[in-house]
């Protein structure tokens, strides 16, 4: 059984983002941070994202096949053939994501870690990418049930703060991949997939990157508006605003790969900032 190949199926870079953004929401509202409540939600969190992602690959098995990027994945490349054997192994995945979210945390936990592979592995994999360049727009509701499910490990009643981040999260997913979009247009083009660059070309994408951003930025500003953070996240989230928004703007003025590259760079730096902007205003010292 080739092992290698049914690990490139969980995408593990993406289940650490996932989990990265739960710790987020987690750290936010926790009184006092247990290091082991957070190895175990990175666990959880881990394997609901890989189970989405093991149906992502099964799904785009065809299409993976005509774009340079993909065409080396364990099923268009041939080292896996039957997709009955991953699709058992994505469906034990998102129970034991469950069953550990049920038995070391609660229920709420449980449903925002169902949602998350539910959203990315169907209502984006299999419903949306293919249709709508609104795809990606709605898919990135899957990066927000992190953060939701990590402030339910600290405390499921306090919700504000992590609803807050997680519509944060939610609007930094498009501007994040748009920018890589505009990188694999030719790709997207090639699989006849509805991506924002594919439709409209590079110009107006860099000019949606912009205003997406400018939504972010403002619903960064929130939880310091509304007094759940204070003045270090108030400054930090700020500095880190601006700096994004400047990439974005040299994108629209030159709507190129490098800036493309740059700018899909920069949102995963402004995601990490940001993460470090609310463990500092909060006091948790890591």
């Amino acid at each position: 059984m080739p092992i290698k190949a049914y690990v490139e199926l969980l995408k593990l870079k993406i289940g650490l983002m996932i989990s990265l953004s739960a710790v987020m929401g987690y750290v936010a509202i926790a009184h006092t941070v247990h290091y082991g409540d957070i190895a175990l939600l990175v666990v959880a969190m881990v394997l609901g994202s890989a189970s989405a992602s093991v149906i992502n690959h099964v799904w785009d098995r065809d299409i993976d096949g005509l774009m340079h990027r993909t065409q080396a994945r364990p099923f268009p490349s041939g080292v896996i053939v039957d997709p009955a054997y991953a699709l058992a192994l994505a469906g034990g995945l998102l129970v034991a994501g469950i069953a550990l979210s049920l038995a070391v945390f609660n229920v709420l936990v449980a449903v925002h870690l169902f949602l998350g592979a539910f959203f990315y592995g169907v209502v984006y994999t299999i419903w949306l990418k293919r249709r709508t360049w609104l795809n990606i727009v709605v898919g990135g509701a899957a990066g927000s049930f992190a953060v939701l499910a990590g402030g339910a490990v600290a405390d499921p009643n306090n919700w504000l703060l992590p609803l807050l981040l997680a519509v944060v999260l939610f609007l930094w997913t498009p501007s994040h991949f748009w920018s890589l979009a505009i990188l694999l247009k030719d790709d997207y083009a090639r699989a006849k997939l509805p991506m924002l660059p594919v439709l409209v070309g590079e110009a107006k994408t860099a000019q949606a990157v912009l205003f997406n951003s400018t939504l972010m930025i403002v619903a960064a500003s929130m939880p310091w508006v509304l007094g759940q953070l204070g003045w270090i996240y108030a400054i930090g989230s700020s500095l880190l605003g601006v700096a994004l928004l400047w990439a974005n703007w040299q994108m629209v003025k030159d709507p190129s790969r490098l800036w493309a590259k740059r700018n899909f760079i920069g949102s995963m730096q402004y995601l990490a900032g940001l993460f470090l902007a609310v463990l500092a205003d909060v006091h948790v010292v890591i």
